[in-house]
């Protein structure tokens, strides 16, 4: 299965969650950037309310793109056996902890401008990314979800490696994937077009 791009992603998306079309107290968070081109899709389809929350990969020493964890709001959620492998020290996860809570914070203030505070308690939300690799910026943002306590978590992707989805499944209430394939390299591998979402787009579509 490949999608053409985030847009048709999200209108066969949006099939998969029909039952909560015009549900009350639930709303479709996009992670930035991409899943927020998705999530606006789905809650156009569905009738509900979008928002975001803008959770953070926390890089490893000398490969950035290496996830060792994440933060999402005060929460930081870290794999030790990642971080056990590549030697991370406590001293660098602290700094690119607080780098990164500061890069999300600024994006937030960015996207969302002077919209009134979030709360997200007893809502049920839908939380929508344009796929899922390590699946360590979905875990912080479930985690936060929790605390913020959500009355219903669905996490929502297009396209997700099967071992990832089984174990986020353990996390939450529903989870909806609508590929899993055994032979995964990256989530841009199964869309024809996948460029980069830009702050401007992101913030269009919350307006």
């Amino acid at each position: 299965m490949n999608f053409k791009d985030r847009k048709d992603a999200g209108q066969r998306l949006s099939q998969a969650l029909l039952k909560y079309k015009k549900a009350p107290q639930t709303v479709a968070i996009g992670l930035p950037r991409g899943g927020v081109v998705v999530a606006s899709i789905v809650a156009q389809t569905l009738q509900i309310s979008l928002d975001i929350i803008v959770p953070r990969k926390i890089g490893a020493p000398f490969n950035e793109e290496l996830a060792i964890g994440a933060i999402a709001g005060d929460i930081v959620w870290l794999d030790q056996k990642i971080i056990a492998a590549v030697g991370a020290n406590g001293a660098y996860i602290d700094k690119i902890v607080a780098k990164e809570k500061q890069e999300a914070q600024r994006r937030l203030s960015l996207f969302r401008k002077n919209k009134t505070p979030q709360n997200f308690e007893g809502l049920t939300v839908l939380l929508i990314d344009d796929g899922i690799a390590t699946g360590s910026t979905m875990r912080a943002s479930i985690l936060w979800m929790k605390k913020s306590k959500a009355k219903r978590i669905v996490v929502a992707v297009p396209i997700g490696p099967p071992d990832t989805i089984e174990e986020l499944k353990q996390e939450v209430d529903e989870m909806i994937c609508l590929f899993k394939p055994d032979s995964f390299m990256g989530v841009s591998q199964f869309y024809d077009q996948f460029p980069q979402v830009e702050d401007q787009e992101v913030m269009e579509l919350l307006k």
